[in-house]
């Protein structure tokens, strides 16, 4: 049945007819009648009743909108309709021709069934409501028990239900095709306004329906209970899209520094390693590892988001980045102690043999024992310092046929016959050298300390020099050099004669002196 109302303020309706089997299956529209005026005053209840055969149905119109219902007799057999108006009183004189030629067809024929019918009823998903006179619809998922399973919700429409997802939202379309159905009036069997009960003293007490799960809010949604009602919200966090509340991704707006991690509802702020959350929980300060025990062996150095070890002097930070490592000094070079190097932790330190001592921080000097009076040398002895130590010899040193004229000198009287073949004079005297010296090196000077006229003065090495280490290099009349020719090593001691012979040709005069050198070869090049 479908209807329109025109200018003049008149309801038309269109009548349809309806096929109708014999084993109860649902009308199909197969035909249009035309269109037909029915007055203002009619508000609808005008039913058409149709004895034929159990093969056709013609249906009827009405002024108002609203489901027939099936109205059954005793036994399930089908009865007339009681609140069915005449049939003449509902339709014009032209239907009223077509109807009772119909009827007159279906007399006419043998199958038609005697039995008066009825086709006026609820169609499926209504039922009647007898105080309203409307048809009503079925809550099917109140009155099917477990009408959706698993994790499926039932949603109750118009004449069915769905079942869907928990998620799925439906939207409730209020422009579709169609009226919906009435909504009968609330029924109210006491006195207090909806969403209101009496209690015990019959006083109007506001329903709690949140606690009494008496709403229909969402899963995703929370229930406030108000006076007389409640509400559906979404929680903080939430935004409503639809009827379900959906979580807001605030990472979108960038109201981290850092990182932001979104949760259901909230958010958390992250920062990257080396930093922390600050007060506001949104932005990243810089964390000092250093004051909250970095693991840094030695030293500690604070910078933006990380952090730096290192390590002392003498150390070396290991690949670790952490610990540090003692550096070994003495073994990148052999030239940082002129003796020996020590490492110690940290640091080096350089060594000096016996009888020297450190000079600075890293050279060897001599020690002169003899100066210093750390020798052990007695009252007849004289103490001869040389590199790395000392030697005490005799004062006298003077030999037969030679007497001491003083403390280094010893003189053959010319009175001895034992003297003529004997330098007139020997004059002792003592030197160190170091060892590996580079030659040739000069190294001791001689020096004439009597001067005659015409006379002339030779130089030469008279003994000690067996292996050819020295030579003698005259520099004039008066003196000469005493050189060394080969690098010598230490400790070694020479004792070197070196004589001065002095001639005159015209006084046919020939006379000797013999300088006795020690030389002291030390044990190391300094």
């Amino acid at each position: 049945m479908e209807g329109r109302r025109d200018r003049d303020g008149q309801f038309w309706t269109r009548e349809h007819l309806f096929l109708r089997r014999g084993s109860g299956n649902p009308g199909q529209r197969f035909g249009i009648s035309r269109l037909s005026r029915c007055p203002e005053s009619h508000s609808g209840g005008c039913r058409v009743r149709i004895r034929k055969s159990q093969d056709y149905l013609v249906g009827s119109r009405h002024c108002r909108s609203q489901p027939s219902r099936r109205s059954r007799g005793p036994r399930g057999r089908r009865g007339p309709n009681p609140r069915m108006l005449p049939f003449a009183s509902c339709l014009p004189g032209s239907l009223l021709l077509w109807a009772l030629l119909l009827l007159l067809l279906g007399a006419a024929s043998p199958q038609d069934s005697e039995e008066p019918d009825s086709y006026t009823e609820c169609t499926d998903g209504y039922e009647w409501d007898p105080d309203s006179q409307h048809c009503r619809d079925v809550n099917e998922c109140l009155t099917i028990p477990e009408a959706c399973k698993g994790e499926m919700k039932c949603i109750n429409h118009y004449g069915g239900y769905l079942c869907l997802p928990r998620s799925a939202a439906v939207i409730n379309d209020l422009h579709g095709e169609g009226p919906p159905p009435p909504v009968p009036p609330a029924e109210h069997p006491h006195p207090c306004l909806p969403g209101y009960e009496p209690d015990e003293q019959e006083r109007c007490v506001d329903v709690d329906e949140c606690a009494q799960a008496l709403h229909d809010c969402r899963p995703s949604q929370e229930c406030h209970n108000l006076p007389g009602s409640y509400q559906c919200t979404c929680p903080d966090g939430y935004r409503k899209i639809g009827p379900e509340c959906v979580d807001i991704d605030e990472c979108r707006y960038r109201y981290c520094q850092h990182r932001c991690v979104n949760l259901p509802g909230s958010f958390r702020c992250q920062c990257e390693p080396g930093f922390q959350l600050g007060p506001n929980n949104r932005s990243c300060v810089d964390v000092n590892e250093c004051d909250m025990g970095a693991p840094c062996e030695q030293r500690c150095f604070n910078s933006y988001g990380t952090f730096l070890c290192r390590c002392h002097q003498g150390y070396e930070l290991h690949r670790d980045g952490f610990s540090c490592s003692d550096i070994d000094e003495c073994s990148y070079s052999s030239y940082l102690c002129q003796y020996r190097c020590v490492n110690e932790p940290g640091r080096f330190s350089c060594h000096c043999p016996q009888g020297y001592q450190l000079l600075a921080t890293r050279l060897c000097q001599d020690i002169d024992e003899c100066e210093s009076g750390a020798h052990q040398c007695s009252e007849a002895q004289t103490c001869v310092n040389f590199h790395g130590g000392y030697r005490c010899v005799d004062t006298n040193r003077c030999v037969e046929p030679y007497v001491q004229v003083s403390d280094n000198r010893c003189l053959c009287p010319a009175s001895n016959p034992l003297c003529r073949e004997q330098p007139s004079s020997i004059v002792h005297r003592y030197m160190s050298i170091t060892s590996e010296r580079s030659v040739p090196a000069d190294v001791f000077q001689i020096q004439a300390t009597s001067v005659y006229p015409g006379a002339y003065n030779a130089f030469q090495i008279r003994a000690g020099n067996s292996q050819g280490d020295f030579y003698i290099r005259q520099i004039n009349n008066v003196s000469a050099m005493l050189v060394l020719a080969r690098p010598v090593t230490g400790p070694r001691e020479y004792v070197l004669d070196l004589e001065m012979v002095t001639m005159n040709s015209l006084m046919s005069y020939r006379a000797s002196s013999v300088l006795r050198l020690t030389v002291f070869v030390g044990a190391y090049t300094f």
